[in-house]
């Protein structure tokens, strides 16, 4: 099994319920801009809000994608999300099993420009 070095997209969000990670998830591969979405369970965040320390359990979407497709992802979650400011982050990742690397470029591809 190769080594693929092309890189790929992992980007972060949270979501106040798993409904609502499901519901994103489902919207975001839908429309070709995730190849797949983890929705996963009880995180606990701890933040400050409008100056205030604020304790909130929530669900992590981790978003996988091509890099090129971030700008479409975030907007995507911010159309949405339920939350007034939702933190979108995404981290570039290389190195990863060739086979994966291929089955996510082919996933997106439907949804290219």
């Amino acid at each position: 099994m190769g080594v693929s070095e092309r890189s790929f997209a992992l980007v972060l969000t949270t979501v106040a319920s798993e409904e609502q990670g499901r519901e994103i998830a489902r919207a975001l591969v839908e429309r070709h801009l995730a190849a797949c979405v983890n929705v996963v369970p009880l995180a606990v965040s701890i933040y400050r809000w409008r100056g205030e320390i604020c304790e909130d359990r929530e669900h992590l979407l981790l978003v996988k994608t091509a890099p090129e497709r971030f700008p479409e992802v975030a907007e995507a979650i911010r159309e949405l999300h339920s939350y007034e400011l939702p933190d979108v982050l995404c981290v570039e990742a290389r190195f990863a099993n060739e086979a994966l690397v291929q089955w996510l470029e082919d996933a997106l591809k439907a949804g290219a420009n």
